[in-house]
């Protein structure tokens, strides 16, 4: 049978495709829903995708959801848009969201005015579940008491509120960082360790302090915001104060190790001749300063991903995927072996 050419005026219903195809309503819903196997021969089926297609009919999902209590939408709840790395995690939910006919609403942690209570007029009827970073701490508080499954990114594996984690082996990208700089023979560290409250920072700080727990080697933990000036500023009073100069600073982000570059230069010292600097998160910024980071690669995009897989996972009742991701160490040129003394 010839499909119908498409009709102009309102949109085409179920109802009409029913009728130009001679079958009945419930019939359209069972095609149109990929739940026809068994039920409608094959010839059917594919008479009433034809005769959909020729009438321009698309199913009203936001209708269907309605009916079956789903709405295909996941909240990702991050610190900032502007973060590079959650612009990257967003990517690879959106990607995995997109193949299973999700959409994905992305929620920055405000700052400064405190968390919104609820991003949309009910949580619990715009969304089916929330992924989350552990540095949006404010934002999850308007969610913890909800009853929507909730995936974790990068945070403590003993935190019982959420149904599924998902982490970057942080730990030991710290230990790839401290085992490069030892082999070059460094053996005076300050950690320039983020200000920011986080599991993902606590952890690199005690990786890197049991890594370094050795005699003959020194390290001091110096706090630095996490931006550029700030992290500047934080590196300037290490590199200055009274004592042996570090030869290496070790930094929790690409962001500090920018600031702490700046840092270097501006007391007329160079990187790495006379101060190693080492990053986290291999951000695009990493290879735009010179000289370039060496700095530990997260795969963001695969948090991303993995983060929706295992939201989809529980949805479905399943288990989600375990097991930290890899990172890798990319050793770049500003870091080298210490200067003689």
């Amino acid at each position: 049978m010839k499909a119908p050419e498409p009709v102009g005026g309102p949109r085409p219903t179920s109802r009409d495709v029913a009728s130009a195809a001679g079958v009945s309503q419930a019939t359209v819903s069972l095609v149109m829903g990929g739940k026809w196997r068994g039920r409608v021969s094959e010839r059917t089926a594919d008479l009433v995708r034809e005769t959909a297609r020729g009438l321009g009919y698309r199913p009203n999902l936001a209708a269907r959801n309605l009916r079956l209590g789903r709405t295909r939408t996941a909240l990702l709840v991050v610190p900032a848009l502007t973060n590079e790395f959650f612009a990257r995690v967003y990517t690879g939910a959106s990607a995995v969201a997109a193949r299973h006919d999700f959409g994905v609403v992305l929620y920055p942690s405000p700052e400064g005015i405190g968390p919104a209570r609820d991003p949309f007029a009910s949580a619990r009827a715009a969304l089916d579940g929330i992924i989350a970073s552990s540095m949006a701490t404010d934002a999850l508080r308007a969610f913890r008491d909800t009853d929507l499954p909730l995936v974790m990114l990068d945070s403590d594996p003993a935190d019982p509120g959420s149904a599924a984690q998902v982490n970057l082996d942080i730990a030991d990208g710290m230990r790839q960082v401290t085992d490069h700089l030892l082999a070059l023979g460094h053996r005076r560290f300050v950690h320039l360790a983020s200000a920011v409250p986080s599991w993902t920072f606590d952890v690199r700080a005690r990786a890197l302090a049991a890594a370094l727990d050795r005699p003959g080697v020194t390290v001091r933990t110096v706090p630095a915001p996490l931006d550029v000036p700030g992290a500047r500023e934080a590196a300037a009073r290490a590199l200055t104060e009274t004592g042996a100069r570090p030869t290496a600073l070790v930094c929790d982000d690409d962001l500090i190790a920018a600031g702490a570059c700046k840092a270097v230069r501006r007391l007329g010292l160079r990187v790495p001749e006379d101060v190693s600097v080492t990053g986290f998160d291999d951000l695009a910024l990493a290879t735009a300063v010179e000289p370039e980071l060496t700095t530990v690669a997260l795969s963001a995009e695969r948090v991303g991903e993995r983060g929706m897989e295992a939201l989809l996972a529980v949805l479905e009742g399943g288990s989600a995927p375990h097991g930290d991701l890899p990172v890798t160490l990319r050793v770049r040129a500003s870091t080298a072996p210490p200067p003689p003394g």
